[in-house]
């Protein structure tokens, strides 16, 4: 095992991975910029170390800094929380090159799945459930347009190296393709710096739903069930719950098993998450992060386990500590995340907290770096906070939930939690009959936004 792991993230992930080192007796190593010298996770670590002034090319995603930084505090692995470098695949390979060791996936993993196009052939291979779509890149609106009359209407054009909702673009008809397509290749190339295309059937009232996996790197895997993840706004994920609400048991077992056997005969390695979209009983594969997700803690509420602690186990060389049947779900859990954005518009809203509170009882857990006097730099994402609650079944949780917004105390800056207060009181949200594209159209009917 690991004597000490430095952290490359910030905010309340770094803060996840050093409660979960501490409590395996790992020291950890905080990395910052000099906007957070004064966050909770460089408090909380054993040492810190500056990296780099505040915008995060410059620290927290310079790669050399990272490195320097476990040369200096004699760290021995490096878990990436999730955004910045954590599906870089270069960043894993120079971590390998230099003696130290990702808590991740491999580098040949993340590239392997860091592509849509050969992520869904691969997935195609190992049985996967697939969206009808293109077999590859699209070259020319002409074969778009052969395609998309071949797949049917609607269809979506997609950044084949996307990510974030950037480089989507639907085409309800034959006569809008043409924009769709030159429009989506446009967003591609300034966002990804890649301008190829692919083409799949738009399903027109899916749920999100994705499937937590774990592999040990050598031919085991599990699946620990599913979240839905279907409230978003502009492809952003706003509320997740687990187990899904219309996902019945014999379903569950299924499409776990697909997935679970997929990446075992991969050899995947670490956390891992498999997502669909799913309608009319069918799922179909859109990608999959390598990578621990924002939401995975329903995923820790319903089966009781610390999927941060397993990371660092099998980073170093040790087993899995459950099995497939040692899995048994328990209960339902909902996350919501807290925002430091300004509604109607979710706008960012950076600025000193003047007084926090985090909700507290039976079945809720906050997953916040705040504290009374911290500042918010405008650096960085807005989330400043992840409200979960447990309960014996989903209408607990809810009731549950409600309590904890009424007892979370954030003063200083606005916040999303109005958003979760006007939710609460929405039937489709109460009774679980929404989609993906639910949440827009209520907040464009609601706070015109």
């Amino acid at each position: 095992m690991f004597d000490k792991i430095l952290i490359a993230n910030r905010g309340e992930i770094a803060l996840r991975v050093v409660r979960a080192a501490r409590e395996m007796g790992i020291a950890t190593v905080a990395v910052h910029s000099t906007a957070d010298s004064d966050a909770m996770h460089v408090r909380m670590a054993d040492e810190s170390i500056c990296i780099g002034p505040p915008p995060s090319t410059e620290s927290y995603l310079k790669i050399p800094a990272i490195i320097s930084a476990c040369e200096i505090t004699g760290a021995q692995a490096i878990h990436p929380g999730y955004g910045f470098l954590s599906e870089n695949a270069n960043f894993v390979q120079i971590v390998e090159d230099h003696g130290l060791t990702f808590i991740g996936p491999t580098a040949e993993h993340i590239r392997l799945m860091g592509d849509k196009i050969t992520a869904k052939e691969t997935m195609k291979a190992l049985g996967v459930p697939c969206v009808p779509g293109s077999d590859g890149g699209v070259p020319d609106v002409e074969t778009a347009r052969r395609l998309g009359g071949e797949i049917g209407y609607p269809v979506i054009i997609k950044a084949t190296a996307g990510g974030g909702g950037r480089g989507m673009k639907v085409a309800q008809t034959e006569a809008d393709i043409e924009r769709a397509f030159q429009t989506a290749r446009a967003e591609a190339k300034a966002a990804f710096g890649n301008d190829e295309v692919y083409i799949e059937k738009y399903l027109t009232t899916p749920r999100h739903i994705e499937v937590q996996v774990f592999g040990d790197g050598k031919g085991q895997a599990v699946h620990l069930a599913e979240r839905d993840c279907s409230l978003q706004r502009r492809h952003q994920k706003v509320l997740e719950e687990a187990p899904g609400p219309v996902i019945t048991p014999e379903e569950r077992a299924r499409i776990g098993k697909v997935c679970a056997d997929a990446v075992a005969r991969i050899n995947y390695i670490g956390a891992g998450t498999i997502e669909f979209l799913y309608e009319n009983g069918e799922f179909f594969f859109i990608e999959m992060n390598t990578r621990l997700q924002v939401e995975h803690p329903v995923t820790e509420a319903i089966f009781g386990v610390d999927l941060v602690r397993e990371q660092i186990r099998v980073a170093a060389g040790e087993p899995l500590s459950f099995g497939q049947d040692d899995l048994v779900l328990n209960g339902h859990a909902i996350e919501v995340r807290i925002n430091a954005e300004k509604l109607p518009n979710f706008s960012p809203c950076p600025g000193d907290i003047s007084h926090f509170h985090a909700p507290g009882g039976l079945g809720v857990r906050m997953d916040s770096a705040l504290y009374d006097g911290y500042r918010i730099p405008p650096y960085y994402d807005s989330l400043i906070g992840k409200l979960i609650v447990h309960g014996r079944d989903r209408p607990e949780a809810l009731a549950r939930l409600n309590r904890a917004l009424g007892e979370l105390i954030v003063d200083g800056v606005d916040t999303t939690v109005p958003l979760f207060h006007a939710l609460l009181q929405e039937p489709d949200v109460l009774n679980g009959t929404y989609n993906i594209h639910w949440l827009e159209k209520w907040l464009e009917d609601n706070l015109g936004a």
